[in-house]
């Protein structure tokens, strides 16, 4: 396995087509808004494609709730004009670990009353617009949807129960972003 990601690397690095700018930072205000700590960074492969990682965690009680996590979100792009400007398509895959009580989250029908441990991975698609700002300052915006899959252990707080090992689908949204974006290259 070690062996395709060197491969894949050393691809990446003599082999594509380089263009003027190739490496993006970036920070996602959206997830800033709930706490959580996040840093991306895009690599362009070609003028029309590029690679993006984001990784966030969050590891924050909020009183007596709590929603801490960690995830990690790839995402292959193509670029409808160039790599960082104008519209762009991708596929992202996701995996995430959480530990959440006294939430409801919308979306995944998680209540209040319980608390959840667990993991939840799948994919999706994504849509999003990079806006030119300066020539090392883009903002982003995109939106995903896509699946998941959840498995978790869900214990009633109140009694301190644990109810079970549970597994959930879920079909909706997966991505929201509206990022800033510095290019170093």
């Amino acid at each position: 396995m070690n062996k395709i990601w060197l491969g894949f690397l050393f691809y990446i690095c003599t082999v594509s087509t380089i263009c003027a700018q190739q490496i993006a930072v970036k920070s996602n205000i959206v997830y800033d808004a709930t706490a959580t700590l996040n840093v991306g960074a895009e690599y362009a492969i070609n003028k029309k494609i590029s690679i993006d990682l984001s990784g966030n965690y969050n590891g924050w009680n909020m009183g007596d709730k709590s929603w801490k996590h960690w995830l990690i979100q790839p995402e292959g792009r193509y670029w409808l004009y160039e790599s960082f400007n104008g519209h762009f398509f991708g596929i992202h895959a996701m995996y995430l670990d959480y530990d959440v009580s006294r939430m409801e989250l919308p979306f995944i029908d998680f209540e209040r009353r319980n608390h959840y441990k667990g993991t939840a991975y799948g994919g999706g698609v994504t849509y999003g617009y990079s806006l030119y700002i300066t020539p090392r300052f883009n903002i982003e915006f995109s939106a995903g949807i896509g699946y998941l899959n959840f498995e978790y252990d869900k214990t009633v707080i109140r009694t301190e129960t644990l109810e079970g090992r549970f597994k959930k689908s879920y079909f909706g949204p997966t991505k929201l972003g509206i990022s800033v974006i510095y290019i170093i290259k």
